[in-house]
């Protein structure tokens, strides 16, 4: 074996084992259908006189996204579905009634100033000057929101305090007062705390809401519904034997057919798998039951790939060139019609991913990067590993190819 077929090779090994650390080592994430969770879907009420247009609901779905990746949710859906849905899917929650209870939530901050007599004036300043919010504690260990406004927000906030000294400054949390310190002297700084009957859990779920601001348009929850995980382990279950039972078969049909070349694309149909779900975890993609679909669809075209170019090096053998000079024409004559066909199945893809909601999204994403691991693995590993093989053991007899010369 020369130099650049050695170097070949050693990148070939590089690959496969960076695609083994980031297959096995990172464990993939599991959607909704696989892994359970809650279903819940929303339907935006907009307020008498107020227009639902596209501006409001990405306004909305950006609000919900905040909040749950508030809650921890890391492989949450959330997304549009007609003209006034929102559709929001959050894996592996286990508490269900808090979560949803969250979504819902509106979480309007206020600043009052609030009367002698108990009473309330009018609203000052509101959460959209918040900056941020974060849980804090007071010197007795006892749980706070610390707050701090905005540029714009931290110079009214002065303001206010500056004009209203010796008044108390009331703090609302959906129309209910929070805290009301008396204010003492100008705060330039636009930093303050709430503090209440919260424990750490609270605390934290209120600093989370106020982070992620109230809803832009009233939102009600029309359907919630409840995946369990028993169902995604019987999907996952059935979808490997489905799997098992297609590699088994393409396996058995390439080595019948192609003998040598066959059992290298064997080979290369389990470095597939491994690049496959390597790209899926380096890019955090969340693998649904139809992206399973994708996966597995993917594995055929790689193999489609394959019977193109070992068809041609049989052509080639047959016209009596060598066995290094047909692999070598056999890829170059094999490689545009399989880039023809990936590109035409990436455009498809493409299209479900721009047009499609959760689950074809998800097979879109699948299937896009099935198809570039399919191109990899089909031209490139199994090119290396059939060269390297027939180099090493000096292979001559056409026999091993499938092909028999008079």
């Amino acid at each position: 074996m020369n130099f650049k077929g050695m170097t070949k090779l050693f990148f070939v090994l590089v690959i496969l084992v960076c695609s083994w650390w980031l297959a096995i080592v990172k464990p993939t994430k599991l959607g909704l259908d696989l892994k359970g969770g809650v279903y819940v879907v929303l339907q935006a009420k907009p307020e008498e006189g107020m227009e639902l247009d596209d501006e409001a609901m990405n306004r909305l779905i950006e609000v919900l996204d905040r909040r749950i990746n508030g809650l921890g949710v890391a492989e949450s859906v959330v997304q549009r579905a007609g003209i006034d849905r929102v559709i929001i899917e959050l894996p592996g929650i286990t508490n269900s009634d808090d979560a949803v209870k969250m979504i819902g939530k509106t979480a309007l901050l206020e600043f009052k100033i609030m009367n002698g007599d108990g009473s309330l004036g009018e609203t000052l300043l509101t959460g959209g000057a918040l900056k941020k919010a974060e849980v804090s504690y007071d010197n007795l260990g006892r749980p706070q929101i610390q707050f701090e406004m905005n540029i714009e927000g931290a110079k009214e906030f002065a303001r206010i305090t500056r004009e209203n000294i010796g008044k108390r400054l009331a703090i609302t949390l959906d129309g209910e007062v929070q805290t009301a310190p008396s204010i003492n002297s100008e705060i330039p700084s636009g930093n303050g705390v709430i503090t209440g009957s919260y424990t750490p859990d609270e605390a934290k779920k209120t600093a989370t809401l106020l982070n992620a601001g109230a809803l832009p348009v009233k939102a009600e929850i029309i359907e919630t519904r409840i995946v369990g995980a028993s169902l995604g382990d019987e999907s996952i279950a059935q979808s490997k034997v489905a799997g098992m039972v297609a590699v088994g078969l393409i396996a058995i049909f390439m080595l019948f057919m192609y003998r040598l070349p066959g059992f290298v694309a064997d080979l290369a149909l389990l470095s597939f798998g491994l690049v496959m779900f390597a790209m899926l975890n380096f890019i955090d993609a969340t693998l649904t039951l139809p992206g399973i679909a994708g996966m597995i669809l993917s594995a055929g075209m790689a193999v489609d790939a394959n019977v193109i170019i070992f068809e041609r090096i049989k052509d080639e053998l047959k016209l009596g060139n060598t066995i290094n000079g047909a692999i070598k024409l056999g890829f170059s004559k094999g490689i545009a019609s399989i880039i023809d066909s990936n590109v035409t199945t990436l455009l498809t893809a493409l299209v479900l991913f721009m047009f499609g909601t959760g689950t074809v999204k998800g097979f879109a994403v699948t299937l896009t990067i099935g198809t570039v691991a399919s191109m990899l693995t089909a031209v490139f590993i199994t090119k290396v590993l059939l060269t390297t093989t027939v180099d090493l053991f000096k292979i001559k007899r056409t026999e091993f190819f499938g092909v028999k010369r008079g």
